[in-house]
């Protein structure tokens, strides 16, 4: 009997023991510990509590992690693989493909682990608020991604110290490798090892792109850190090279011929490629004939060469603010596929007969032969659409005549009027930023724009459906540009913001919604306003991309819609291309896998390209603040987090950033339900557009930050007492 106590006494201790292990995985525990948890510590507990030790470590089921500290070992806790993800604290959240949420991963258990590598993780425990924490057990494959960095040269080493916030360590070069490497310089590495306990990766130069501040090295630099080309390699420049330019009299004689057509390209003054022309004819009283003409770059380009490999790794052309880095090499996108006024070019086009009602009396595509009669800019052809006169006067007035009602019918359909100034920067000859000025949409835009939009859609509908001689419809596989109805979420969101500003906004779903954008933003145009719930309306809406799958454009109100229109500068346009070419021969539907594969890396590849644009323009931001240090201006608050607002200058639009524990006079935090910053003893809250008083506190080049001074908030400075705003 005595025994069986016993007996009874250490099963129940040894359950104790390792729900205790379990519950608390993260933990070490001390045999005195133990014993004391599972039910005493004197000599006896002790004891028996160090034989069930003992037996769980025979087992595998513990370890002992320090001297007389034991916890569970990893192999009985959930395992996964996935993404790291680093934050700029050196912590890591791993996404895991079908998790619930992200695992978060304290600093001193990353392994390691950078910023993109793929990693097994172990998971811990889950925290109070329900949040997932574990440990990296294992660096399954690291990132190939370079890192950007300033290189500091000391006697023996090289130390790059990284512009990513995602890599939070110094990367360590052997000085006896790379002794050209000069001390200030920006280069490019990749890490090559991190071995266990050293405190720095090993890395190895990829590149050197100049003496950090110098725009080529800074812009050069935004290229290498998003991963993006800035030269070609020379096999591509030689296969351009070989390309033939002369057009023969057998290609033209195979295309529709619109040589004595009057045709011209409209484009900004600094545009060095002309992708896309008009030509306008007369067909009789009310009916005209439109040539949407693009520049047939898949007559050069042919798939699987070695420029259409390159083209489809870069998948779009990327515009910093001080150049333009190109899909296809110059020899193609400035000279053979650039339809350069009084030239003949090689065309894909879309020809429409319109009457004065703007009813599609007829459709045509197929490859023509043009002859730019005319290069106008868009200051140009809007001082034609102004005054009446100037070359080919009657011909550009009948175009805008034309957009101008397919403009309005395609907001009567439900077309959401998005319209925000874009700002540009006036620069010098070295590159730096000596003004600021914002891009003006005119009727001239918008008449390429409508005759654009025209072609696009039209080429999409038709590639869709392959119709029978009995008129059955087929679908064929095509690419289009879908966007996606706005989430019922955001829409609430957006609401609560607009009733803020005193504004309704009562649709929630349908075309009913962009009827109502409609309106409201036409209703706060030009007030002080505008731009915050401008701004939150972008935000409400989905993102637009490339699929095989047609959902539609919400956006623009179309059924169907593709690109079809900037073959030079992006490549799903290539690829509407060669299936038009396809459909019009007949032949068969495309693989949709394979497209649609095509599809998702162009999607990325755009999104890249964006962000390395709004990089080089934050980098000039600064540079062009940085002759600004501790002057006023007046602004507003155009963001917020948890952390700081995001406040935009009136005069050039350039945004900064205030923390919240810098602002004087009260104690602020931020309510993201309400999406507003309040002070806790002033009662005062702030939001998104209202008005800030700032003062230019420092200018970062190498973070491309800026960091500004509330100075004045509303009539009153700080830090004086604010009202409380009700």
């Amino acid at each position: 009997m005595k025994k069986e106590k016993k007996q009874r006494r250490n099963r129940d201790r040894a359950s104790l023991i390792i729900t205790l292990f379990r519950e608390f995985p993260n933990n070490r525990f001390s045999l005195k510990h133990l014993a004391a948890a599972s039910g005493g510590a004197d000599r006896d507990g002790r004891r028996e509590t160090l034989m069930i030790l003992d037996r769980l470590y025979d087992e595998g089921v513990i370890e002992e992690c320090a001297r007389g500290k034991y916890r569970l070992t990893h192999r009985h806790l959930p395992h996964h693989e996935g993404i790291a993800q680093m934050t700029s604290a050196g912590s890591l959240y791993v996404v895991v493909e079908g998790l619930e949420q992200d695992i978060f991963v304290n600093q001193r258990n990353t392994l390691n682990a950078l910023d993109g590598d793929r990693v097994e993780v172990v998971v811990m425990h889950r925290s109070r608020d329900g949040k997932l924490e574990g440990e990296v057990t294992a660096v399954r494959e690291r990132n190939p991604r370079p890192y950007v960095g300033v290189a500091e040269v000391g006697a023996h080493q090289i130390f790059v110290r990284p512009d990513s916030r995602r890599c939070p360590v110094d990367i360590f070069l052997p000085k006896k490798r790379y002794p050209e490497v000069r001390d200030g310089e920006k280069v490019v590495v990749r890490i090559v090892e991190w071995a266990h306990g050293a405190k720095s990766p090993v890395g190895e130069l990829i590149d050197r792109l100049g003496m950090a501040g110098e725009n080529n090295a800074e812009m050069h630099a935004i290229l290498a850190e998003y991963d993006l080309p800035y030269r070609f390699a020379p096999e591509v420049e030689a296969a351009a090279a070989s390309l033939r330019g002369e057009i023969t009299e057998r290609e033209i004689a195979s295309r529709r011929d619109f040589r004595d057509t009057v045709t011209f390209t409209v484009d900004p003054a600094d545009a060095k490629d002309f992708d896309d022309a008009l030509s306008v004819r007369r067909l009789g009283e009310g009916r005209w004939e439109i040539g949407v003409h693009i520049a047939d770059v898949t007559h050069y380009v042919r798939p699987h060469s070695t420029i259409d490999e390159e083209a489809v790794v870069r998948g779009t052309s990327v515009y910093l603010v001080d150049r333009t880095v190109p899909m296809l090499p110059e020899r193609l996108s400035n000279e053979l596929c650039s339809l350069r006024p009084n030239e003949t070019s090689l065309c894909f086009s879309a020809v429409f007969t319109l009457n004065e009602q703007l009813d599609i009396l007829d459709e045509w595509f197929g490859r023509t032969v043009i002859y730019s009669n005319r290069r106008f800019t868009y200051e140009e052809a809007q001082q034609v659409i102004e005054s009446g006169q100037g070359d080919y006067a009657e011909e550009v007035l009948t175009l805008h005549r034309l957009a101008q009602g397919l403009r309005e019918a395609r907001f009567k359909q439900g077309a959401i009027a998005f319209e925000r100034e874009e700002m540009r920067f006036r620069l010098d000859e070295s590159g730096k930023p000596v003004g600021v000025y914002f891009k003006v949409q005119k009727e001239a835009n918008q008449m390429i724009e409508e005759f654009m939009l025209l072609a696009n859609r039209r080429v999409a509908e038709f590639c869709a459906h392959a119709i029978s001689e009995k008129g059955r419809k087929t679908a064929r596989t095509m690419i289009y540009r879908v966007h996606d109805v706005p989430s019922e979420d955001k829409l609430d969101r957006f609401r609560e913001f607009a009733l803020r500003f005193g504004h309704l906004f009562r649709a929630a779903k349908g075309r009913a919604v962009a009827k109502e954008m409609n309106k409201l933003l036409g209703k706060v145009r030009g007030s002080a306003e505008e731009n915050a719930l401008s701004t939150m309306a972008v935000r409400s809406m989905a993102k637009a991309v490339y699929s095989t799958d047609n959902i539609g454009h919400y956006g623009l109100a179309f059924p169907f819609y593709t690109h079809f229109t900037s073959p030079i500068r992006r490549y799903p346009d290539m690829l509407v291309h060669r299936l038009l070419a396809r459909y019009l021969e007949q032949g068969g539907s495309a693989n949709k896998e394979e497209l649609e594969g095509l599809c998702v890396h162009c999607s990325e590849r755009e999104v890249v390209a964006a962000e390395a644009e709004r990089a080089s323009i934050k980098y000039k931001m600064v540079e062009f603040m940085k002759e600004h240090l501790n002057e006023e201006f007046e602004g507003h608050i155009s963001g917020m987090s948890e952390w700081g607002l995001y406040i935009e200058l009136e005069d050039t639009h350039i945004e900064g950033m205030s923390y919240l524990r810098d602002i004087e006079g009260d104690f602020f935090r931020f309510d993201p339900e309400r999406y507003e910053i309040y002070g806790h003893s002033t009662g005062v809250r702030l939001t998104l557009g209202d008005p800030v008083r700032i003062r230019v506190r420092r200018a970062d080049l190498e973070k491309r930050q800026l960091d500004f001074e509330v100075v004045r908030y509303g009539s009153l400075s700080l830090p004086k007492v604010i009202k409380k705003r009700h």
